[in-house]
């Protein structure tokens, strides 16, 4: 079933992560949100081994402060892998 159309930005929105990037200021990472509705997109630089709290702290400075809480997130992350790693678990 497709995804329905938001009404207000930054009311729905998707996440992902861009890894294996080479090391630029520490980072090796790109926390990636994406507004549904709008197509604005937030590149936010990370590192691999982010915590849960560390990106709960992220999401918080770069998404919810300036847009307030979303109604729903899509992500194809699993406890810390892609969807491709699980589906295909000898990729990890």
């Amino acid at each position: 079933m497709p995804n329905s159309i938001p009404e207000k930005p930054w009311t729905h929105i998707s996440v992902d992560f861009i890894t294996k990037l080479p090391l630029a200021q520490g980072y090796d990472s790109i926390l990636v949100v994406v507004d549904r509705l709008m197509k604005m997109v937030y590149f936010i630089p990370t590192t691999k081994k982010t915590s849960a709290e560390e990106l709960a702290r992220l999401f918080r400075d770069n998404v919810w402060k300036p847009h307030r809480l979303p109604e729903s997130i899509i992500s194809d992350q699993v406890l810390g892998h892609s969807h491709s790693e699980v589906a295909n678990p000898s990729a990890r």
